[in-house]
């Protein structure tokens, strides 16, 4: 990824809506690089204490470098979790429990995108266990120290493919390797087929998750724990260049041209992250593809009663009861 695209917005989100953060403790999930690297730097600018929850590679441990140039005086914290195995996440989760009694920031970013139809050694998807299923099993867990917070957020990562029909059940299954194939390369060309299909199904069970829980935490009159969705409209990172890379998506392309910058793109998470405005149910995200981060009015379909009850069952199904 070498194309330059200036970033138009990032100053003016930081100094206009974001608050000091220190002595808050912030987990971001997929901080190697994109919206998630971004999101980890600035919010470790503004004073929070950042958990890096990554897969052990070369590259996290690169990133880990970079944000510590980047930020001398940040405060970092690496924990290993890959969000294709559940053993992993539980034991994120565990080591997060084990160094902190109390969270203000879960942010669900880390996604894939269009990947091709492959299980986990779970068995799901990998594209729905990445970006939800992992996500809803960390929220859970770590949900008692986010309790223990005067001013909780959850901020989950969706993106334009929210848009759609309707959620499905057998996504949420252990289904993976079984739902629709790869589709051929038109299908690809055009960002449609069963890949992309998938992608839509995790990018729109993220809003049934935000919304769900949402719905939850005001039938139980907890006020301390904010619910949160924001999108990246069209940003240029990693995630393009790993689905061009299994025959995904073409990057040479008038629509990618358009892009905007990945810190631009980052920009719907850290005003959730760090809005002191901040409203549960609030989403954030440009308006359409590219553009300054508001707060959208969510489409309909994102808080459809099928929807969230699909998600909600369909997570449940796959890592137990998660009790508002």
């Amino acid at each position: 990824m070498t194309r330059e695209i200036k970033t138009l917005h990032l100053d003016s989100v930081i100094e206009n809506h974001t608050q000091d953060l220190t002595n808050k403790v912030a987990v971001i999930t997929g901080t190697t690089s994109g919206t998630g690297f971004i999101c980890a730097r600035e919010l470790a600018k503004l004073g929070a204490k950042v958990v890096l929850l990554n897969r052990e590679s070369e590259r996290s441990v690169t990133a880990l470098a970079k944000l510590k140039e980047a930020v001398p005086n940040g405060d970092f914290e690496a924990i290993a979790c890959d969000l294709q195995n559940f053993a992993s996440v539980r034991g994120a989760i565990d080591a997060i429990k084990s160094k902190h009694d109390r969270l203000d920031i879960l942010c669900n970013n880390a996604g894939v995108m269009a990947l091709p139809d492959q299980a986990t050694t779970d068995g799901y998807d990998v594209q729905m266990q990445t970006n939800c299923i992992s996500h809803f099993l960390l929220t859970k867990e770590l949900f008692p120290l986010l309790r223990k917070s005067d001013d909780a957020r959850i901020v989950n990562h969706s993106s334009m493919a929210r848009m759609g029909g309707p959620l499905a059940a057998e996504y949420f299954g252990k289904n993976g390797g079984n739902l629709g194939g790869d589709g051929d390369s038109e299908e690809s060309a055009s960002i449609r087929g069963p890949r992309w299909e998938r992608y839509h199904q995790t990018k729109l069970a993220n809003c049934a998750f935000t919304y769900g829980l949402h719905q939850k935490l005001a039938d139980k009159n907890i006020t301390n724990v904010k619910a949160l969705l924001a999108h990246p409209g069209l940003a240029l990172t990693n995630l393009q260049s790993t689905t061009a890379a299994t025959g995904g998506m073409d990057l040479d392309t008038p629509f990618m041209a358009q892009a905007q910058s990945a810190e631009d793109g980052a920009l719907g998470i850290i005003r959730a992250c760090a809005d002191k405005e901040a409203a549960s149910g609030n989403f954030y995200g440009p308006e359409q593809w590219t553009g300054f981060p508001d707060i959208l009015p969510p489409e309909e379909h994102l808080s459809d009663p099928h929807n969230t009850a699909t998600n909600w069952s369909g997570c449940e199904a796959a890592v137990g009861e998660f009790v508002v």
